[in-house]
């Protein structure tokens, strides 16, 4: 890459300037959002930063504290290397409190500014006050929590479990309080218990003659209930495998890391704000997952599908990235599209749903001359697997290490005694592995 070009969403600077607030706040009003690299000329020539990790942290505290309202869940710092040079970007959603402004000058023209084409300029008051009538009312930060005696033990399980520990003052560092100082909806999704779920549902077939399952995953802090969906997805994600002399080939039914995607932008995305919450549905084909609320404020479906971000709930984002669950803010619908096409999506007034169809095996046989497609000459044993990933991580671990015990599986994978006893017996049906000895002094024979 040559130079990286400004355009009515790239700002370029060569370092970080009085004036970075402004161009981050016109940003902030700007309907797509926006993102600026620090290190770049106005020409596009990547000049790199000497101090990249001092501008990461300035960059972080000047955008906290010299913008509001909150940015929290709003912007993304990123270290990029471009043409060997280390360089910062900036990654900044659409606003959903609208206007953004100069803490020092107020909602005012000194203090509210927009993009336009590749520059910002300020607002006149027409513009703010336009632009504040129709700002969301029903964010969840003012919405009282239903309950308003609220534990987080959980949170700050998760919070401590990635070297981070909430303070004294969590509960405004991530805004779970309203401004008359109640406990607000975030916290409520954010509590120890809640009433909130994700519904599971799986149909025998195409269609929903024939339900065979209805699960409730929730009624907790929202970051379990996401796990423990991921979790059982995880589970019903065939790996379908190929032995070789060379290795095993391996395909999964579903893209593992769209499906994680397509979960947490549900989760974080979702406008609980009437109640609704999202669902899993299984079919014999497909995967479905549906949230409510349908697309972000004002965006259209093009945007959405280039990447652009407005969060409707910017402050469960935040938190969901603290705990790692979200790598880039604004890279959840890129991920999905690496692995499937802009059809996956279906746009509703009210809903948005993402729809996964169950990829085939690609090493079934061919029924004319019982030889997959790929296949070469004595290139496989004994064709091919339908292994499910808890067989498929058992057996990765004794074919690495034949002498493993079942005590030690259970200690790695964290899977129940039953689970491994049932994987270690369908490995042994379908021929893969034999054990030979004693519990204690034998081994695993490999025999494919």
């Amino acid at each position: 890459m040559d130079n990286v070009a400004e355009t009515n969403r790239t700002e370029n600077k060569e370092q970080l300037n009085e004036d970075f607030e402004q161009e981050v706040i016109a940003f902030l009003n700007y309907k797509e959002g926006g993102i600026i690299y620090i290190g770049v000329r106005k020409d596009g020539q990547v000049v790199g930063l000497k101090d990249v990790d001092l501008t990461q942290l300035q960059i972080k505290d000047r955008i906290k504290n010299n913008i509001q309202p909150s940015t929290l869940g709003l912007f993304d710092v990123i270290v990029e290397t471009i043409d060997n040079k280390e360089v910062i970007k900036v990654v900044i959603s659409s606003g959903t409190e609208k206007p953004y402004y100069l803490r020092k000058k107020g909602r005012t023209p000194e203090g509210c500014y927009i993009r336009v084409g590749s520059s910002k300029e300020r607002m006149t008051e027409r513009m703010i006050d336009d632009m504040y009538s129709k700002r969301i009312k029903n964010t969840l930060k003012e919405i009282d929590s239903p309950r308003q005696e609220l534990t987080f033990n959980q949170l700050k399980i998760y919070y401590e479990e990635h070297g981070l520990k909430l303070n004294d003052n969590f509960l405004q560092n991530l805004d779970l309080l309203t401004s008359d100082g109640k406990y607000n909806y975030n916290a409520f999704l954010l509590a120890d218990e809640n009433n909130v779920s994700i519904k599971l549902v799986k149909y025998l077939g195409t269609n929903k003659m024939d339900l065979v399952e209805n699960q409730e995953y929730g009624y907790r802090c929202i970051i379990t209930a996401t796990q423990r969906i991921l979790d059982r997805l995880d589970a019903e994600n065939t790996v379908y495998a190929k032995i070789e002399y060379k290795g095993r080939k391996e395909v999964e039914m579903i893209d593992k890391a769209a499906l994680k995607e397509a979960v947490i932008n549900a989760v974080v995305h979702n406008d609980y704000s009437y109640g609704n919450s999202p669902i899993v549905e299984l079919y014999s084909d497909r995967i479905e997952i549906t949230s409510a609320g349908g697309l972000p404020q004002e965006l259209s479906q093009e945007e959405f599908l280039e990447g652009v971000t407005a969060p409707r709930n910017k402050e469960l984002i935040r938190v969901f990235k603290d705990v790692d669950l979200i790598e880039n803010i604004g890279s959840g619908v890129l991920r999905i599209l690496d692995a499937y096409d802009k059809s996956c999506f279906k746009f509703m007034e009210h809903f948005l749903r993402v729809t996964f169809k169950y990829r085939e095996n690609p090493f079934k046989y061919n029924s004319k001359n019982n030889v997959s497609a790929d296949d070469t000459i004595n290139d496989t044993i004994n064709g091919t697997l339908k292994l499910s990933k808890n067989e498929q991580q058992i057996l990765d671990l004794i074919i690495n290490n034949n002498k493993i015990t079942r005590e030690e599986i259970a200690t790695i994978t964290k899977l129940s005694d039953r689970t491994i006893s049932r994987a270690i017996r369908h490995l042994q049906d379908e021929k893969l592995i034999l054990r030979e000895g004693s519990k204690k002094t034998g081994y695993w024979k490999i025999l494919k």
